[in-house]
């Protein structure tokens, strides 16, 4: 996979007042912007380009980011306008900077230790999610894995979306039929969420998954963040 989406564009609401100033991809942890330790791991894993999708504070990640190529990279910029797209209009939005060929996704406010060489570079099906143990403010988690590596909405034993997939942008094709007239459909670009696709998908056995049993956290609060800057230091 040579290519990959960074989701970046979300308002921090939950992160306030640390995101007031600065989107919640750049608040530092562990010295370092969180975004920069995607953008380490994805140069690492083989990864030559890299779109990131912003509207928040959107100035910033250019000017803190750059072009890319201190790590290799080549950065281009997916600019949502002053309203963030959600995730499934955001991606919609992005693809005609990814190319044909299968991507890595990833959310911006997360940290994983994963080695993104190991995630499936051709999805079975439209998309490959990486799972993970249900944290303790989301303990239901999102969808059931089964014994054939292909995830469910309904099941038991149910594990958490982790925020990074690899995508074929077919999963995109007849958005509008799934998502329907709703809210932000009617916009230019379109916002609207990706788990209306996924589940859609899943009912025809077409999102496959793996269970990730690293080093995962969702930065979702300040005190989330304490914490993870608290482990990366131990």
């Amino acid at each position: 996979m040579r290519h990959a989406l960074i989701f970046a564009a979300g308002l921090g609401e939950r992160m306030r007042p640390l995101t007031d100033r600065t989107p919640k991809p750049l608040l530092p942890v562990g010295g370092k912007p969180l975004i920069v330790w995607h953008l380490e791991k994805l140069a690492a894993a083989g990864v030559h380009y890299v779109v990131i999708n912003t509207s928040h504070l959107a100035e910033q990640f250019p000017d803190t980011l750059g072009d890319g190529s201190r790590w290799g990279l080549r950065i281009r910029y997916a600019y949502e306008g002053p309203t963030p797209l959600e995730t499934g209009g955001g991606m919609l939005n992005a693809l005609p900077l990814l190319g044909s060929a299968p991507f890595i996704a990833v959310n911006g406010d997360i940290w994983c230790d994963v080695d993104f060489a190991a995630l499936h570079s051709e999805p079975a099906g439209l998309a490959h999610l990486l799972l993970v143990d249900n944290p303790p403010q989301h303990p239901h988690g999102d969808f059931a894995l089964d014994t054939h590596d292909t995830v469910h909405d309904d099941g038991d034993a149910r594990l958490t979306f982790s925020g990074i997939g690899v995508y074929r942008q077919e999963l995109l094709q007849g958005w509008r039929e799934v998502i329907g007239n709703v809210a932000g459909t009617d916009m230019q670009p379109p916002r609207f969420r990706l788990v209306p696709l996924l589940r859609a998908a899943m009912a025809n056995d077409a999102i496959s998954g793996s269970h990730y049993r690293g080093a995962w956290t969702d930065v979702g609060t300040p005190q989330r963040l304490a914490q993870l800057e608290a482990e990366l230091r131990e």
